[in-house]
Parts: C-alpha cells; sequence; structure tokens
C-alpha cells in the first residue's frame, strides 16, 4: 500500500491510498480509500506508517485494527455473473429500489436460500453475514420491504420470460416440459391443495410448477398450479407459452404421464405448428406386441426400430430396448414382490396364531386390502380368503407377461422422417433429464424451494419464479465453472461417440479421472459448486483503520488463491 496524490487541475490535489498489483505481466493499481478530506498531519503519519513501517507503538502489524470482515468472493461471483447475464435489465430496464430487492433475493437464493426474515436480518448494516447488501445497495431492507418486492416481481413474470424466450428460444426450437411439486407450510393458501406427491409426503397439502426450459436445458418459464392438479391437465399451459413467445412452431418433449393419448387427440394434434415428442406407457406397447408389431426375441441389446401402428395414427413409433434398464426392472420386481409376499405372510401367520387369531372372512379381507397393493404388486398376486385362513401365491403368467415388456420403451412423436431421425428423435426425448436435473437443484442441491411457508397465492408464485431465476445463474456458472468442478465438460462430445442413442451417457475420460484424482488435467483441486463457493466465500472484504488519532476507515479485499483466481478467470469476472 502506498499513498499517492493525484493532480487536479484548479483544484486541490486528491490524496489516495492505492496498492499495486499484478494482472498477468503486468503491474497495476488500484483505489483502497480517499483520503483527501484527512487532515494533512494524519496522511502525513499515514505514509510515515506506510514507508518506515513503524507506527507509535513501533510495530507495523499494530498499526491497524480490523473494524469488521464479511466473506466477499462469494458474493462478488453470482452478483458479478447475473450483471454479465443482464439479469438486471432482465427484471426492469431502469433502476429502482424493487429492482435491487429482488437481485439480492435471486442472489441470495443461491449464496444461502432462506425466509424473508432471515435474509433481511443478513442484509442489515449491524447483523451483515455477508457483503450482499453493500454489493448491491440493499443495506437494511425490511421483510415488509422484500415481500414488496416479490409483489412487483409476480407482476413482470410474464415480460421477463419473453425475454427469456427470445434469448434462448428461436422457431423450431425443442422445449423440455415436466411438472413437479412441493409441500406446503399452513392452511391458508388456496393453491395448497392435497395431490400425489412426488416427495412422498402423502398427506400434505402442496403446489404444483410446471418448468420449461430450452433444448440446453436453459429454464424459460415456470407455471405454478393447484396441489391437486393433474400431469395431463397443465400441458395446455406450453400452447399459452407458445403464443406469449410469438412463435410459429415449437416442438414440445414432455414425458409419457405428461403427454397422454388423450391429451395428444384432444389438444396437441389440433394446435398448428406445435409438434412434440412423447412415450407410450407400458399398456400400448403391450398393443404393439399384440399386433407383432414388436417380437421381443427378435430385438438384439441396444436395439432401435421404427414401426406405425393403427391405433396411433399419424404418429411415428421408436420402439428402444435397454439391457441395462430390463435387468433393473427385473430386479426391482422381485425386490417388490418378495416384499409383498413379506407383508402377506405376517396376515397368514395372523390367522394361525394360538392367541386371539385373525378370524372372519371381512376382517381378514381389509388387512389384506391395505397391504396388497403397497407396493403396487396387486396384479400379480392370487389371494384366497377363508373364514379363519388366509393363502396367497403369484400369478407366474402376469408377472412373465410383464417381464417380456422389461427394457422396452417406445418414443412417440409427430416430427415427419425428414424433419427427425429415429436417433435425434430419441436423444430429444432422453433430454428431459435436464428438466430433473433442474428439480433436484430446486429441491434437494442448493436453491431450497421447499417447505413454501409463503400464503398468498402471488406470493407463492413469486417464491417459485425467485427460484427458477436463481436457477437460470447457477447452471451458466456450473458451466463455466465446470473444469474446477466434478461436473463433465463434453457431454454432447460423448453422446456423438456412443453408437446408439438407445445406450446410457457415459462419462468423459476427464470427468472419471477427476473422480479419481480429484484434480483436473491442469493438477488445480476439483470441488462441487457449493463446496467452491465456501471456497470463493473465504475471500473477505475487510474493515481497516489505521491507529492514528482522527484517521477514517478503509477496505482491504483478502488476496485471493490461485484456484480463486482461476475460478474468476473462468466466470470472466474482475474481483
Amino acid at each position: 500500500m502506498f499513498i499517492e496524490s493525484i493532480a487536479n487541475r484548479g483544484s486541490p490535489p486528491a490524496i489516495l491510498l492505492r496498492e499495486s498489483y499484478r494482472e498477468g505481466k503486468k503491474v497495476r493499481k488500484r483505489t483502497l480509500a480517499n483520503l483527501s478530506k484527512w487532515p494533512a498531519n494524519i496522511v502525513a503519519g499515514f505514509r510515515k506508517l506506510l514507508v518506515d513501517g513503524e507506527s507509535e507503538n513501533g510495530v507495523l502489524g499494530e498499526g491497524f485494527d480490523i473494524i469488521r470482515t464479511l466473506p466477499h468472493g462469494h458474493v462478488a461471483a453470482v452478483t458479478g455473473m447475473m450483471c454479465k447475464l443482464g439479469i438486471p435489465a432482465l427484471l426492469a430496464h431502469s433502476p429502482s429500489r424493487n429492482r435491487d430487492l429482488a437481485l439480492s433475493m435471486i442472489a441470495a437464493r443461491i449464496l444461502s436460500p432462506s425466509s424473508k426474515l432471515a435474509l433481511s436480518s443478513g442484509l442489515a448494516a449491524k447483523t451483515a453475514t455477508d457483503t450482499l447488501s453493500e454489493v448491491l445497495n440493499v443495506t437494511d431492507a425490511t421483510e415488509d420491504e422484500l415481500y414488496g418486492a416479490m409483489d412487483w416481481l409476480i407482476e413482470r413474470q410474464d415480460a421477463i420470460e419473453r425475454r427469456l424466450a427470445k434469448k434462448h428460444l428461436s422457431e423450431g426450437a425443442t422445449v423440455l416440459y415436466d411438472l413437479s411439486s412441493t409441500w406446503f407450510e399452513g392452511t391458508k393458501c388456496p393453491l395448497a391443495k392435497l395431490g400425489h406427491s412426488r416427495d412422498g409426503k402423502d398427506g400434505t397439502l402442496q403446489v404444483e410448477f410446471g418448468l420449461l426450459c430450452a433444448g440446453d436445458g436453459t429454464p424459460v418459464a415456470v407455471q405454478v398450479f393447484d396441489g391437486n392438479t393433474s400431469d395431463p391437465a397443465t400441458a395446455d399451459q406450453v400452447k399459452k407459452l407458445k403464443n406469449n413467445f410469438k412463435l410459429s412452431h415449437v416442438v414440445l418433449v414432455g414425458d409419457r404421464g405428461m403427454l397422454t393419448s388423450s391429451r395428444i387427440r384432444e389438444d396437441l394434434k389440433e394446435e398448428e405448428g406445435l409438434d412434440w415428442i412423447s412415450a407410450l406407457r407400458s399398456d400400448g406397447i403391450r398393443k404393439l406386441i399384440a399386433a407383432d408389431l414388436i417380437q421381443p426375441s427378435l430385438f438384439d441389446s441396444w436395439a432401435l426400430a421404427e414401426v406405425e401402428s393403427p391405433d396411433f395414427p399419424g404418429e411415428r413409433l421408436i420402439v428402444c430396448k435397454n439391457p441395462l434398464l430390463a435387468e433393473d426392472r427385473a430386479k426391482t420386481r422381485e425386490e417388490l414382490l418378495l416384499a409383498t409376499e413379506k407383508r402377506l405372510k405376517e396376515i397368514k401367520e395372523a390367522t394361525l396364531r394360538r392367541r386371539n387369531p385373525l378370524r372372519g372372512k371381512d376382517n381378514i379381507g381389509l388387512r389384506a386390502g391395505r397391504l396388497i397393493n403397497k407396493y403396487k404388486m396387486a396384479k400379480h398376486f392370487i389371494l384366497t380368503i377363508g373364514e379363519n385362513s388366509f393363502s396367497y401365491e403369484r400369478r407366474f403368467e402376469s408377472i412373465k407377461k410383464e417381464a417380456a415388456l422389461d427394457g422396452f420403451y417406445a418414443v412417440r412423436t409427430s416430427l415427419p422422417k425428414d424433419k427427425a431421425t429415429p436417433e435425434w428423435t430419441v436423444e430429444t426425448y432422453k433430454s428431459l433429464s435436464r428438466v430433473e436435473r433442474a428439480f433436484r437443484t430446486f429441491k434437494l442441491i442448493d436453491l431450497n424451494v421447499r417447505p413454501v411457508h409463503h400464503h398468498l397465492e402471488g406470493r407463492v408464485k413469486a417464491h417459485i419464479l425467485l427460484c427458477m431465476l436463481s436457477y437460470y445463474v447457477e447452471f451458466h456458472m456450473r458451466n463455466v465453472l465446470a473444469p474446477l468442478l466434478f461436473a463433465d465438460e463434453n457431454i454432447e462430445e460423448m453422446k456423438v461417440q456412443r453408437e446408439m442413442p438407445v445406450k446410457p451417457v457415459e462419462r468423459s475420460p476427464s470427468a472419471k479421472s477427476k473422480a479419481l484424482e480429484k484434480k483436473n488435467a491442469q493438477g488445480d483441486p476439483v470441488q462441487s459448486f457449493k463446496t467452491l463457493m465456501k471456497n470463493l466465500s473465504t475471500i473477505a472484504r475487510n474493515t481497516i483503520r489505521p491507529c492514528l488519532k482522527g484517521a477514517e476507515c478503509f477496505m482491504k479485499t483478502t488476496e485471493p488463491t490461485s484456484l480463486q483466481k482461476k475460478a474468476f478467470e473462468l466466470l470472466g469476472i474482475n474481483l
């Protein structure tokens, strides 16, 4: 550090506290504090302290007091990436307090997801936990202000999604759509309903949300539904999104629970400019086998074949066989059968015990009814119920019939052959895993979308929208930081190298090496995204005050390590 006097034309010179640093082969300077208002004797004393290395106590280290230290590196990484992605302009073209508060909530969801009360405490000057409030200029934001910013944000959702679609979708674009749910705290929100829980929280009120992504997995739009909404009932929302985005042609990719035969027949086939890719349910595959369109014994491993069926007019059907999937399904089915037999055995033993035996057809049947389908295996058992007896046996013919379908799945599409090859169609359907990856990040890994504590309908929708925008930022951060993460950097390359799209995507040699050695090819340690963010948080912004009477404080940021420097280089952000 040194003090430099800068000429200021007719005005008094500017007295600046500076430090030099190296950027590549160049030596540069940066300003730490403006000392122009300091008394001349204090500046002189400070200069002597810096030059001679002596304070009044005689030791340089004792010449400064560190007033406060706040984690800063992870904040700089996230907010810097938000600026690079144009998130401020995405929310609103004009700066405002609400926009800054919304930006702070998006960043906080990545840095340390918490309630709005906890966030307002973290943004307060006296209780700040990092530099987020300083960087975004939202110091001392109250909880009510954050709620007001959520109300402001949800009113802008359509405009935000249109801007995202304009950036990431084009004519004929492939869009991935899937639905998930999250449980709800409280009973007052009109969206909170009992429904099919994808979180294993049966009996808990929930809300559902559908996420629309571009073909590469970039989130573009999100829609919140009542907790009892069925998957197919949300598919028509995609038509609205298509119209909002002003696209004349879109290829929708959805799973077989979303794009059912009835939904395709009633809605999607009538929609001009909307093609789709989905998959058949097991009963549809059985129809193909019954019509001799699929002969399982003739399929080799990793097979793929295109067929046509009068049961699915105007559709192309690509039948695939995955032997690994067949093996997994057979193993899972046997485990479920054994688990069901264990339950049924308990009923049989209850009818045979000496003390208080289970008696009566009605009582035995009621108990068996509660247990038989716990593992969805009732179709594979024959139950014999007497007044004082109970027995069971497997339906081997039913099990054999189901086993014949193991490993088979059929992708269906409205796209003509000249627009989509069978291989591309299967590959595109399998890209739905990118939406599933988004849901895992939403719910399990980083963003903590659940549980939902809000009660007003608009606030719940704003909460989900904030999570989507946070995932948008994190999605791009993970992509550029991939060399320092365990993530695979060559997914597309590995797809090209596969012989058949039916085969699962294998990790690239470099990703396998990173997982084994815990280092990348350059020798840098690799980490998970969450761990890397913790590492960056050790870069702190220190408030320092010279031990000179009348001297004011200045800021000094921790010197980053070589790994931290590389992370910021990959992000393209100047710390």
